[in-house]
């Protein structure tokens, strides 16, 4: 989608994926198969690149390093990327700059969580590997110590967090260049199933206005004080007594930005192309009054493209974006576009659609 972006400009990508199954690898017109966990698999494909950037947050940081020693601009920068890698390091940080984040701290071992639940309210307690996880991967909801014990197998460092009364879960985007432009799409709420990204709302409905903006200026700051260059999600939990306490980073296109492929002036593909190459960032408000999306997750019927005769009839302002991946189950495999002035018509028109494309939904 990235890829997609840049064709208007006539930006040339070059991607390094991991198998020729990958949703860019089937598109993108020049593609390296290797591994990016290699350091010299990365330099060799760095090679001829005027500036790198990321799909997901996981090239190790020191290789990051080595690419900007050889003189390849990587954007966003690792000093920037290793708080969206590392959940310990960016709790420290946002501590450090005075943003509101659920209490937490790193623990060493069930005994130890025991214990950050009694300096709190107790039980229940979310922990979270600090490095990787996805998707709800990584991260328990723990009712006791013997429930604790499964996040430390791994050996790598846990980061303990109160388990937060919220009403719902936001999103605020923004996207910012080098020389410090940056522009705020509007808060958006998010709605998870099972730990996964189900619906995104924009702009999130009901949301105080003074709440909103605090949300938007929140994340232009943390994107400033953290020198990001490119796109950052900040999700968000709205809490029941009228904070917002920032949940996670991400520094790429995100999920709760998908919207802005159809509903936005510019979308956040092509403002993250955009700052990469340090050109003028584009307009983020929308065009419609409200924009929905749906993620289309995989069920039991693999051939979801015998659904776009009903899905296309029914609804010809719908939008449907297919990533070409292997159906299974509850894999994202796309997401569905919908928008208007009725709110609720806008998320009818949308769950059905990803629905019937699910095969959950048969008329």
């Amino acid at each position: 989608m990235t890829h997609e972006a840049g064709i208007p400009l006539g930006i040339r990508f070059k991607l390094l994926s991991d198998t020729p199954q990958d949703s860019a690898a089937q598109v993108v017109n020049e593609v390296v198969i290797g591994d990016y966990r290699d350091l010299d698999t990365l330099r060799e494909f760095a090679r001829g690149c005027d500036v790198i950037t990321f799909d997901h947050e996981h090239v190790p940081t020191e290789h990051l390093r080595a690419l900007e020693a050889d003189g390849i601009p990587v954007r966003p920068g690792p000093d920037a990327l290793v708080h969206a890698q590392d959940k310990g390091v960016m709790r420290a940080r946002l501590d450090a700059i005075g943003v509101p984040c659920p209490r937490h701290r790193i623990v060493t071992d069930p005994q130890d969580v025991v214990r950050f639940a009694a300096e709190g309210d107790g039980f229940p307690v979310v922990l979270k590997t600090v490095r990787g996880g996805y998707d709800g991967k990584g991260v328990w909801v723990v009712e006791s110590a013997e429930e604790a014990a499964d996040p430390f197998r791994a050996g790598v460092p846990v980061l303990a967090e109160e388990k937060v009364d919220y009403v719902r879960e936001l999103a605020a985007n923004v996207v910012r260049s080098p020389h410090g432009q940056a522009v705020a799409y509007p808060v958006v709420e998010s709605r998870q199933v099972n730990g996964v990204c189900d619906t995104v709302i924009a702009p999130a409905p009901g949301l105080d206005e003074t709440l909103a903006l605090q949300a938007e200026e929140m994340a232009l700051r943390i994107a400033k004080e953290l020198g990001v260059v490119g796109h950052l999600a900040v999700e968000l939990f709205q809490t029941r007594d009228g904070r917002i306490l920032v949940n996670e980073l991400a520094m790429r296109p995100h999920n709760s930005g998908h919207w802005t492929q159809d509903g936005a002036i510019t979308s956040q593909f092509a403002n993250h192309v955009r700052a990469v190459l340090d050109l003028p960032l584009g307009d983020p408000r929308p065009r419609a009054e409200w924009t929905v999306m749906v993620n289309v997750l995989g069920g039991d019927y693999p051939d979801m493209y015998s659904a776009y005769l009903h899905c296309m009839a029914r609804d010809p302002q719908l939008k449907i974006h297919m990533y070409g991946k292997d159906v299974k189950p509850g894999r994202k495999v796309g997401h569905v576009n919908t928008y208007g002035d009725d709110l609720d018509d806008v998320l009818e028109r949308a769950r059905h659609a990803a629905g019937y494309l699910r095969g959950t939904i048969t008329e």
